[in-house]
């Protein structure tokens, strides 16, 4: 049985009331005092102290003072004015016990209320933690591609200059054979003009040769040869030729294509696209690359690594929704999951993913035992131990 608290003394002002009360010999915590709007405990076995206060009290602004064996209270009263008494008199066992449990009532769900709070505060800042690190990663990566934007600039400069340079010598080699080329054609043009003059002026005796008359059958001077001009063929007639083709998607030829193959490789990409259409209007605060599922992937993965397991749920998640055909999205959502102690959603990523991871090859081999493993571990933490079948 415990030892009731009674030595205790109180006094008032209009809008505080101040308690003292003795606990001779034990040591009081925060944790032994239970304080509501009208329900004031304190529990040291073998001592307690109960009360059912006279009227509400602004129990987040009151405190308590512990020490030298007395706890002494200061309760801030909701409404000012002078109370009759400390506690609430001549009030019925009823009452009384309706007045505890709603007190123990309301204090179950403030802390309910509180606990909640702390858990949308907590994932307020692990998702401006998630922002943070990838507007960084952003800027690192704005930062190599300057780099190497401008490594790219200073070679294409380096290369026009080579270029220029090389043509200039090759102008200057154009210009030298042409001069030479030029030199030439003098030099025989002279060679040409010396040789007319000498065969321009014959002497008597080659004239009279020339003239003395031939005999023979068909012989003739050189004055009396008939000259043919050279007869060019007519240019042809011009004409068109006109060539059609299929209309083909796909760049080989009809004949050497597969058309079951590609209409249903072009039915999967019109699927694709309408997904991502669907959910255009919730992705257009996203940046390109955060709309690629690779990319988010990568990222769960490093998040994964580092141990924040709620970020890289987040990423998986909004993977899936890009594209909720690859199986690794759901394989690794589900180590999270196990990490997490979500056990439920450990076993159905594990069980889509092996949907995905069909038929089985030996590619996907290490793929399907990872799966497997995944939904065994989460069966047995929930004690499923005759769920898991192979």
């Amino acid at each position: 049985m415990p030892v009731w608290l009674r030595g205790h003394s109180w006094r008032q002002s209009g809008s505080a009331v101040f308690l003292s009360l003795p606990v001779p010999g034990v040591r009081v915590t925060a944790a032994n005092i239970f304080c509501t709007e009208r329900y004031l405990k304190v529990s040291v076995p073998p001592f307690l102290f109960e009360a059912i206060l006279y009227a509400p009290i602004d129990d987040t602004n009151s405190t308590a003072k512990i020490g030298n064996g007395i706890v002494f209270f200061t309760l801030y009263k909701k409404e000012v004015g002078m109370w009759e008494s400390l506690t609430l008199e001549n009030a019925s066992k009823e009452k009384l016990q309706y007045l505890r449990e709603n007190a123990v009532l309301k204090a179950h769900e403030k802390a309910k209320e509180e606990t909640e709070a702390k858990k949308v505060t907590k994932r307020e800042h692990q998702k401006y933690a998630l922002e943070a690190t990838m507007k960084l990663e952003e800027a690192e990566r704005k930062r190599i591609e300057e780099l190497k934007e401008q490594e790219q600039q200073k070679v294409t400069k380096e290369l026009e200059l080579w270029k220029d340079q090389l043509k200039d010598v090759e102008n200057q080699k154009k210009v030298q054979k042409e001069g030479r080329l030029h030199e030439e054609v003098e030099q025989l043009k002279e060679k040409k003009k010396e040789k007319i003059n000498k065969t321009s002026v014959p002497s008597e005796e080659t004239l009279k040769s020339r003239l003395k008359p031939t005999k023979g059958r068909g012989s003739c001077s050189m004055f009396s040869e008939n000259l043919k001009e050279e007869q060019l063929p007519a240019p042809r007639s011009s004409g068109t030729i006109k060539i059609n083709f299929t209309s083909r998607v796909f760049p080989t030829a009809l004949r050497e294509s597969r058309v079951a193959e590609e209409e249903e490789w072009l039915h999967k990409q019109a699927e694709a696209r309408r997904i991502i259409s669907a959910d255009l209007s919730e992705l257009n605060d996203l940046k390109e690359e955060e709309k690629n599922p690779d990319w988010l992937k990568d990222k769960g993965n490093k998040m994964f690594a580092t141990g924040n397991y709620l970020a890289a749920v987040n990423a998986y998640n909004l993977a899936v929704r890009l594209n909720n055909k690859l199986p690794l999205l759901y394989l690794n959502r589900a180590a999270c999951h196990l990490k997490l102690r979500n056990l439920h959603k450990a076993i159905e990523d594990s069980s889509k993913a092996l949907e995905l991871l069909t038929p089985p090859v030996p590619d996907n081999e290490n793929a399907r035992v990872k799966a497997y493993v995944r939904r065994g571990t989460a069966f047995c933490q929930l004690e499923l131990y005759a769920e898991e079948h192979f």
